[in-house]
């Protein structure tokens, strides 16, 4: 295939040795052939504000570009207290704004999570799954990729060490761009 899937991911969390952002490193590594993975860091966006969703700041300017760009979307994120990291939600709700000017919609998205508990995220891909329904997403069902013990699956280098857990992300990967295809195909027809 010439054209590669474009598939766009970020994390969310700004932490620099963070499980979710190793895990993301760890997909650039198993993307599909026909695929390429690209990466921003949501890190400098600031606070929403409505005020400025006319006249947005550049950050946000360049995320909502790069979601336009891709041809898929890739979030890795951390559970905190039951949800999803205030960073990501923030992330999220600016690109969506102003309505009617939304780069997700329509877009295919697969998540996944790593945590140091033992339910690795699930929550939190829970709620995120909440907001790809108004987003107007289509997301990956299968596998889920929730990285319980985070810990013991990446060495001290952040590389991801686990083997079931490649297992799991590789297919997730494969159902992603095998999707965004069949999306893509039923666009053009």
């Amino acid at each position: 295939m010439e054209n590669k899937i474009k598939v766009l991911g970020f994390a969310g969390s700004l932490r620099v040795g963070s499980y979710n952002r190793s895990l993301l490193h760890a997909a650039k590594d198993l993307m599909p052939l026909n695929s390429v993975l690209d990466f921003f860091d949501i890190a400098d966006i600031p606070l929403f504000n409505q005020d400025h969703e006319i006249n947005m700041p550049k950050q946000v300017k360049d995320f909502k570009l790069k979601i336009r760009e891709s041809d898929a979307i890739l979030i890795a994120t951390p559970e905190y207290n039951y949800s999803v990291p205030g960073v990501l939600k923030n992330a999220i709700d600016w690109a969506s704004r102003p309505y009617g000017d939304n780069p997700f919609n329509e877009k295919p998205v697969a998540m996944m999570s790593a945590s140091i508990g033992m339910l690795g995220g699930a929550r939190a891909q829970y709620h995120l799954r909440q907001m790809f329904v108004f987003l107007n997403m289509y997301p990956i069902n299968g596998p889920e990729v929730m990285v319980p013990f985070a810990q013991d699956k990446f060495d001290s280098q952040g590389k991801l060490i686990d083997e079931n857990t490649k297992k799991f992300l590789s297919k997730l990967l494969e159902n992603l761009v095998n999707w965004t295809m069949k999306l893509v195909k039923s666009i053009h027809k």
